[in-house]
């Protein structure tokens, strides 16, 4: 009875990894008859600047973006966990951000950081210190799209937090006390361990969205200033839809896609390392 719906979905996924493949080993422009064209597309890629630059970007506001929200997420999932005063409004308060649409984010940080009017800028200069360019500076753009970033799904990381701490059995920590371990002991030799496999699966979801980041970084500065915060995403969206290159797009978005499956199934073989 299953049958059809497996096959509808298994159709649903491969076709459109199928098709972009396909039109990765293809020498298409919007508008031509596509002509195959072999792994040229990937050499050209190689041997491209800007994808070399698009891969950094990406890589680097992976890995800031991703220590940050693991980092304050695990902090707030267990602060979250331990709360008892007006816990369910809290809580509410607390993922509300990655509720909200992208675009309403965007906007709200393009409004912010403006470096002539924003409230930002206006903060820093009641206690004396320069303005930022934020999102307009190659030096600061990916640490400011990281911040945004980071605001709006550290609570999401935070919930599977509280969600895997509330579920550990109370017994071990209770032995713990008993044999005199402080907080610290208890967090670094309890806590962490039994709460490996739910921090894995964390940063398994938030690295699939973090590799294909996209809306914030086009809404914001679409790229710029200059290629400072073109991300592979951006760049075939460029090349793509500006310059009706799909070919060439289409095996940066294959290239993309291994990546985020590469990370994936190591998040996946570090997952069973640390289970219990």
């Amino acid at each position: 009875m299953a049958a059809p719906a497996v096959i509808f979905a298994a159709g649903m996924i491969a076709f459109p990894i199928g098709y972009a493949v396909w039109l990765a080993l293809s020498d298409v422009t919007l508008g031509s008859d596509p002509s195959f064209a072999g792994l040229a597309n990937f050499r050209r890629m190689l041997a491209d600047d800007e994808f070399w630059n698009g891969l950094r970007v990406t890589l680097v506001l992976y890995a800031v973006s991703l220590v940050l929200q693991m980092a304050l997420g695990i902090w707030l999932g267990l602060l979250l966990a331990r709360t008892q005063f007006a816990r369910g409004f809290v809580r509410t308060v607390m993922v509300s951000p990655f509720m909200l649409p992208p675009v309403v984010i965007g906007m709200m940080a393009i409004v912010i950081l403006d470096p002539s009017f924003g409230i930002a800028n206006w903060l820093l200069g009641q206690f004396g210190l320069p303005p930022g360019l934020w999102l307009s500076d190659p030096s600061t753009v990916i640490a400011t799209i990281a911040a945004l970033d980071t605001w709006q799904w550290t609570p999401f990381v935070a919930l599977i937090v509280m969600g895997g701490y509330l579920s550990l059995p109370s017994d071990v920590f209770e032995a713990a006390e008993i044999d005199g371990a402080d907080g610290w002991k208890r967090f670094r030799l309890v806590t962490l361990p039994l709460l490996l496999p739910t921090i894995v699966t964390a940063a398994v979801l938030r690295s699939v969205d973090l590799l294909r980041m996209f809306d914030i970084i086009y809404l914001t500065t679409q790229g710029g200033p200059g290629f400072a915060s073109t991300t592979l995403n951006i760049l075939a969206y460029r090349r793509g839809f500006e310059f009706s290159d799909l070919a060439y797009a289409s095996a940066i978005m294959v290239t993309l896609s291994t990546i985020v499956l590469g990370s994936v199934l190591v998040f996946a073989r570090l997952r069973k390392t640390v289970a219990w």
